[in-house]
């Protein structure tokens, strides 16, 4: 095994259908217009030293070592900054050429420290490698001798890197990746001429500045000026695999960089379709945890939850597993048992679970946690397009004028997205941001909305109808796609319902909270700006009326002509790595895989022929009907792979008593979660770093996941799965997920085109992907919507009955942040916990001194379902009424105060209006000292038992 090397071009590619041809060393190259004679010469196989340039960055011209000469030009210019010109005949090798370079070259070592033998970069420093292509053998002038920077201070404040100002050749790479990359603009040059160094923030450490660890500087860096620890502990990686990251919904690829089974650095891949080479701190950095001493490696079984642990072989955990589920089968019927599937498991492992629950335990009892995040989106959708995901892909914002972002804050949850999208926005496209919160985007460096509409948790559907009622009044619907590729029945009913007067941005301010005139102008910004594209979050689904909303943008996005071309569309952000491909696999209680209902008689018997068993017509339950079952006594045993419902579903006392209630719970994870405290059977699961199979990310693409070490627990998930499925007397039979994948692809049409052998060849395939689009299709809807003729449907504003009251006077929403994932299950146990180690409630300076709440006080938040505890923060970014907090750690019980309010057509949960009142205390919650007592009884359990 090698690692894989990717070639640096220099300076990035140009777009252009005109050519231009000139001569390079001898060689005929003909390149796109604006391509410049650094890029050319190495398309041509000619490599010209650099040291500031890379094909990453804008050309900058500044280390003088890519010089040049041109036939009949003076001088000697730099290739990276000098574009290539038909006729141009170019000399990258000379003997005046060599003595500049050298001399150049000497400058740079002159004030470098001379300790490559025990450098952390030694075979891997651009500036070691380009000393030796120029052919320097001596330095003349500077070691130790006069002025120089060799005793500058090593800051080592970031967990995970440091900065060594030593070794800085200031060629201003990393400022560059800082602001074209990641869009942070944390770096800056301070000083002039000898004195400058690259200072972060106002010259302070990494850890006190805006810097947000994504990796961009370091992945610059040619030096060992920004160096990964880890790298810097374990020396240089040997061999590399490409892999997916198993974080957020963005599914960045990357360079999985090895010792042996040990990982030494991630660094993100750039010919990644969905980031390009770039990264965040959790996919860059956050990896530690899949060899985190909480790892359970070993299965466990247990007869009660108040009984100590055991540890077991595979085969006795997966046969008393197997009995328990066949004993209460016997006891209180078939569909008495169920299983939840995860998101952040494969494509191949979620399949295995749905076929597992409608195969073996011959139900339709299977459900995922895209029930309580993006279950509306996928009905939404559907309804409206024909099909339950989004429409583009990222980097179709690169044509995009107008940017919509509703109930999102890519910065924190999706941030790689989000940094392309700041690109485009710094570049001149206009953006409206409809959230309660001021998010980043609403003003960031050199980002700024356009409109902030700071409407009230739980209105945006007073919103979306506010916005289509100005564009229809105003004529600004675009008729002639509407006529060619809507439902005119339905649009006509839409256009009528949408304006009337009680939809008008006057009639529902008092609702929504947005000055009328305000919504007027993003009404028209929106309908006339341009291309325009709509990204949305959790804040669009979470609510009683998610599946409406997701509709009703659906509905705005027809009817200015924004769905079906590059720069335009319906994009969800999902929030894991594989929540679009746990719903495709049909992870859905109703739907097999490929979003088809079980009662259609024609597909059942497709997957009954595969399969070999008859299957159930009548959908199963979903996770709220399994915990009222359970409670009514009639579900009694659930097979939980990779999710955590305790901590994140709402109202966690009452998914505790239903959890309590049944007989037998099978959690298959890495570590002892929330929900395997209450288990009975524990099974060891597997990271992303461990398994082959695939991850589809929110924009449809079908990703790789290769096995980089083996599975610490002796088992991948599929084949644990797969064994649970024998013992109950149903064979599953494969010897790789790439045989799973086929099996996909024989039963599912929109994967029909899918495999390992394909997704090897291309990289990644986006879905559809069949006889029709052999190489996948990035944008949907072009020739029509799916459904055949786009449906308009009538988006009713219901408000919520989760309403303030004397007694609950203030709104609570929630959502994510950057350094933490989720229930924080993986990134808790990562140095991430120094930028987040609690949950902590915003809230406005208003609010917050009628109440004598000081910043870093600790505050009590009651709502109708519960009470706990966390700390204030006082916080511009909150409107007067509303308070936000995260959910990223279990003590801090924020689904104890969400409520049992959902969406109508989906479930999932109202986690964004909860109705509370917040005020200072002095100890904790009831329920976080219950919690803290039953965590450390199930801690002793755990050690008695290992």
């Amino acid at each position: 095994m090698t690692t894989i090397s990717e070639r640096d071009y220099g300076t990035p590619a140009r777009r252009s259908d005109t050519l231009v041809t000139l001569e390079i060393d001898g060689m005929t190259v003909s390149v796109p217009v604006g391509t410049s004679l650094m890029r050319a010469a190495a398309e041509a196989g000619v490599m010209v030293p650099k040291l500031c340039a890379t094909d990453s960055l804008e050309p900058f011209g500044s280390c003088r070592l890519c010089l040049v000469e041109i036939e009949g030009r003076k001088g000697f210019p730099a290739s990276c900054t000098t574009p290539a010109a038909a006729g141009m005949v170019v000399r990258t090798q000379s003997e005046r050429l060599q003595q500049l370079r050298r001399g150049v070259m000497e400058l740079y070592i002159s004030d470098h420290p001379l300790d490559c033998l025990t450098c952390s970069a030694n075979g891997d420093c651009e500036l070691q490698t380009q000393a030796g292509v120029v052919g320097l053998r001596e330095v003349r002038y500077g070691i130790r001798e006069g002025a120089n920077h060799l005793d500058a201070v090593k800051d080592e404040s970031n967990p995970y890197f440091s900065y060594d100002p030593a070794k800085c050749i200031v060629c201003n790479r990393c400022v560059r990746a800082c602001e074209e990359t990641q869009g942070t603009f944390a770096l800056t040059v301070s000083g002039r001429g000898f004195d400058s160094r690259i200072a972060a923030g106002q010259d302070e450490p990494f850890m006190q500045s805006e810097c947000v660890s994504c990796g961009a500087c370091v992945q610059a860096c040619p030096t060992a000026t920004l160096q990964e620890k880890s790298v810097a502990a374990r020396g240089l990686p040997e061999h590399s695999a490409i892999t997916t990251c198993a974080y957020c919904g963005v599914g960045c690829s990357f360079k999985a960089e090895m010792k042996g089974s040990e990982v030494v650095r991630m660094t993100p891949w750039k010919d990644g379709g969905a980031n390009e080479g770039h990264s965040c701190v959790k996919g860059r950095f956050a990896w530690g945890y899949a060899t985190h001493k909480d790892r359970i490696t070993r299965p466990m079984i247990r007869a009660k939850i108040t009984d100590p642990w055991r540890e077991v072989s595979w085969d006795e955990a997966i046969a008393h597993a197997a009995s328990e589920f066949r004993r209460i089968q016997g006891a209180y019927g078939r569909d008495s048992i169920g299983g939840i599937t995860s998101s952040r498991c494969t494509n191949e492992e979620t399949y295995l679970v749905q076929k597992l629950v409608r195969a073996a335990f011959g139900n339709n009892n299977v459900d995922t946690c895209a029930r309580v995040c993006h279950s509306p989106t996928g009905y939404g959708l559907g309804q409206s397009y024909g099909t339950s995901a989004g429409t583009q892909t990222f980097k179709s914002i690169e044509q995009c004028d107008v940017v919509m972002v509703i109930g999102a804050n890519p910065s924190d949850a999706h941030p790689v997205f989000a940094s392309r999208m700041k690109k485009r926005l710094r570049e001149g496209a206009r953006l409206i941001v409809v959230d309660p919160r001021a998010i980043d985007l609403v003003d960031a460096p050199h980002v700024r909305a356009d409109y902030h509409l700071a409407l009230r948790p739980g209105t945006n559907v007073a919103m979306i109808s506010a916005l289509a009622h100005v564009i229809v009044t105003e004529g600004l619907v675009d008729e002639a796609y509407v006529a060619e590729r809507c439902d005119a029945k339905s649009y006509a009913q839409w256009r009528e319902f949408v304006a009337r007067p009680e939809n008008s941005p006057e009639a529902l301010a008092a609702e929504t909270g947005v000055p009328a005139e305000l919504v007027r102008g993003a009404a028209r910004l929106y309908a006339t700006g341009g291309n325009a594209a709509i990204y949305y979050g959790l804040g669009v689904t979470e609510h009683a009326q998610g599946s409406t909303m997701v509709m009703g943008i659906a509905n705005l996005a027809m009817c200015t002509g924004n769905v079906g071309r590059e720069g335009v569309g319906v994009n969800p952000l999902r929030g894991q790595n594989n929540v679009q491909g746990s719903c495709d696999m049909g992870s859905f209680p109703h739907e097999f895989p490929g979003y088809r209902h079980v009662s259609d008689s024609t597909v059942r018997a497709s997957f009954e022929a595969h399969w070999g068993v008859e299957l159930q017509a009548e959908p199963g339950l979903r996770i709220p009907n399994m915990f009222e079952a359970a409670l009514a006594g009639s579900f009694k045993g659930l097979y939980c792979q990779g999710e955590d419902i305790v901590q994140s579903d709402p109202n966690t006392r009452h998914v505790a008593a239903a959890l309590t209630a049944m007989e037998c719970i099978v959690v298959q994870d890495l570590f002892l979660n929330e929900t395997a405290k209450y288990a009975h059977v524990f099974l060891p699961g597997s990271s992303f770093l461990e398994k082959d199979g695939t991850f589809t990310n929110a924009e449809r693409r079908i990703s790789l996941v290769r096995r980089v070490m083996p599975p610490l627990g002796g088992l991948a998930d599929w084949e644990a799965t797969c064994r649970l499925s024998q013992a109950l007397g149903y064979p599953m039979d494969y010897a790789h997920p790439s045989e799973i994948m086929d099996e996909i692809a024989a039963l599912t049409p929109t994967f029909s085109g899918v495999s390992f052998a394909r997704l090897e060849q291309h990289g990644s395939l986006q879905w559809p992907c069949n006889d029709a689009a052999p190489l996948g299709t990035p944008i949907m809807h072009v020739d029509g919507f799916v459904r055949g003729k786009g449906r308009f449907l009538i988006t009713q504003y219901v408000p919520s009955t989760e309403k303030v009251t004397r007694k609950y006077p203030l709104l609570l929403t929630t959502g994510r942040i950057l350094s933490q994932y989720n229930v924080g299950a993986q990134t808790r146990r990562t140095p991430n916990n120094q930028w987040h180690g609690e949950d902590v409630l915003e809230i406005h300076a208003h609010d917050a001194e009628e109440r004598g709440i000081r910043d870093g006080d600790w505050v009590g938040i009651e709502s109708r379902a519960g009470d706990t505890v966390l700390r204030a923060r006082l916080s511009a970014r909150m409107q007067p009424g509303v308070v936000y907090t995260t959910f990223h750690f279990p003590e801090s019980g924020a689904n104890v105060i969400t409520t049992d309010n959902s969406d109508w057509a989906t479930n999932c949960p109202e986690y964004k209006v909860t109705a509370v009142q917040v005020a200072r205390v002095l100890q904790p919650s009831s329920w976080q000292q219950a919690h803290r007592r039953f965590s450390e009884e199930q801690a002793e359990l755990l050690n008695h038992g290992r």
